[in-house]
């Protein structure tokens, strides 16, 4: 009887090569994210300097953000096509080479065409980064890999603005992207020493050209919506409608085509995996928790509490390292055979518990208010974050788990799009509705508003201000502490409102479909 052949055992990364790898990689994934969030605080610099406008300079993050979600799902195939080393090596010269360009740049739109640059390069980086973390570790040790990425994915956007703010406040807004070129040129060394070939991998043997173009459609179109719609009044610009069409025509076209060919682009059929589908629910509120708190607390610190840009940034930095103990915890609790349901639910929760700390603050709110909330944050973002990753590539391996990687990181930086332009919505709202309610108490028959003015009329005519001049400037300081009050008022509420949402995702957890025993067939599987 005729042996049958067996297929060699995997070998993984040892000693010095594994954590030189690692790093390489995770290093790589955080360069990325930071430079998603880097540039928000240096924009009204940056547009002073290369004179944009407000509304223009805001192409800076949109031309980078679109690049970015398209290529995400992309990366799978990219990497198979031309070997993840070479992709992963091209990658990070791509990112470098722009960042160089970016901080050259001396006009608008050249600075948006290597930020979009940039956003390719950043794109590729991420998922093949995690897929480079995740298979240099056995099935059995895949939370271990799951939570190394998922520091960097806290860490980064985290990290973004306080950078941002501290480079600009001290040097000038170039340096934001050449700080990216030393770690660039020692990662490229390090990729291409250390990144080897996914195993197995097979070049493809067509590319769906028309995939590509359906994707790029879709959800290029769907993050220019988010991006912009605020400013340009949602569907009140013809603009935005168009591109809503677009979106809506590009994904249907691309569903269709990636469930019918035999070469997809990008393999949606994954989805089939009915805990990989709940997964990138859950994939979805975690960008949305992760971007939307980093969009609102920022605003609200600096509008409502008169914080700096670089106080604001700096104070974030804590809730990352947090997230970065907490992680490695969690990761140990999912090796020991922990169910990822409680876990994911007690995030749930520590989150939950945050956000209506928060939504609690007055004006006389300041830091100290806010250490134990944003301890709170690091800890609930680490007991969601590590779960949900394992859960998205459970059981998947080779081909399959880079393309559920890719598609895992996608989906998160959609529902962080998604997350900043609803809040953007509410808020807007808010803050006309908050107002106009506020404003019926300020007339000239209200006698603790009328009392105000008066003392405050006083007041500067007691430092040599004129009659009139003295009314002018205590109007203008009430319509400040009115200003104030309304928008604190409105980040209170979008605060609870953020909070209230989290709670949606915990039906979703009893949904998930886990047995003990299915550790063991997945590292079988493997």
């Amino acid at each position: 009887m005729e042996a049958i052949a067996l297929p060699p055992p995997t070998i993984y990364p040892t000693g010095a090569t594994k954590w030189i790898l690692i790093l390489t990689a995770i290093s790589c994934a955080i360069l990325e994210l930071i430079d998603t969030t880097v540039v928000n605080v240096s924009l009204r610099e940056i547009s002073g300097n290369i004179g944009a406008t407000t509304t223009e300079i805001a192409w800076v993050i949109t031309a980078y953000a679109i690049s970015n979600v398209i290529i995400i799902p992309l990366a799978s195939m990219l990497s198979d096509f031309f070997g993840r080393k070479t992709y992963f090596t091209a990658s990070v010269i791509i990112f470098t080479f722009s960042s160089l360009m970016c901080g050259l740049s001396t006009n608008l739109w050249m600075l948006v065409f290597w930020r979009f640059v940039q956003g390719i390069g950043g794109g590729g980086l991420l998922s093949t980064a995690q897929s480079i973390i995740v298979g240099a570790f056995p099935p059995e040790k895949i939370s271990t890999a799951n939570a190394i990425f998922g520091m960097g994915i806290i860490m980064g956007p985290t990290f973004g603005p306080s950078m941002g703010g501290y480079i600009t406040d001290h040097l000038s807004w170039h340096w934001i992207f050449f700080v990216n070129i030393p770690i660039g040129v020692v990662a490229t060394f390090l990729a291409w020493t250390y990144v080897t070939d996914r195993e197995g991998a097979q070049r493809p043997r067509k590319i769906d050209w028309w995939g590509i173009l359906f994707l790029m459609m879709a959800v290029g179109s769907l993050q220019y919506v988010l991006e912009e719609g605020a400013s340009e009044d949602w569907f009140q610009s013809s603009e935005i409608i168009t591109l809503s069409i677009v979106a809506a025509v590009g994904l249907v076209a691309f569903i269709y085509r990636e469930l019918t060919i035999d070469y997809p682009a990008v393999n949606i059929k994954l989805y089939k995996n009915y805990n990989l589908a709940m997964a990138s629910i859950m994939n979805f509120m975690l960008g949305f928790i992760l971007f939307g708190t980093v969009f609102i607390f920022p605003l609200f610190a600096q509008i409502s509490l008169g914080w700096t840009a670089t106080d604001t940034g700096v104070f974030m930095i804590p809730s990352a390292l947090c997230a970065a103990i907490g992680m490695p915890l969690v990761g140990k609790l999912l090796g020991s055979g922990k169910n990822p349901k409680t876990i994911i639910i007690i995030g749930v929760l520590i989150t939950f518990v945050f956000l209506m700390l928060l939504s609690f603050s007055s004006p006389d709110s300041n830091q100290n208010n806010f250490y134990f909330p944003f301890v709170l944050r690091g800890i609930g973002l680490a007991f969601m974050m590590s779960p949900i990753l394992s859960l998205a590539v459970s059981g998947l391996k080779g081909k399959d788990l880079a393309q559920a990687i890719g598609l895992a990181n996608m989906i998160r930086q959609l529902g962080g799009a998604v997350g900043i332009a609803l809040i953007n919505i509410y808020l807007t709202h808010k803050n006309a509705e908050i107002r106009g309610s506020m404003l019926g108490y300020i007339t000239d028959y209200t006698s603790a508003s009328a009392e105000r003015i008066s003392m405050l009329t006083q007041n500067f005519i007691s430092k040599g201000y004129s009659q009139g001049d003295a009314e002018t400037l205590a109007y203008n300081t009430m319509e400040g502490m009115i200003f104030k009050q309304q928008a604190l008022v409105s980040y209170n509420q979008g605060f609870f409102i953020v909070g209230m949402s989290i709670l949606l995702c915990i039906p979703i957890v009893f949904l998930i479909r886990y047995k003990k025993e299915e550790k063991t067939k997945a590292i079988s599987d493997h």
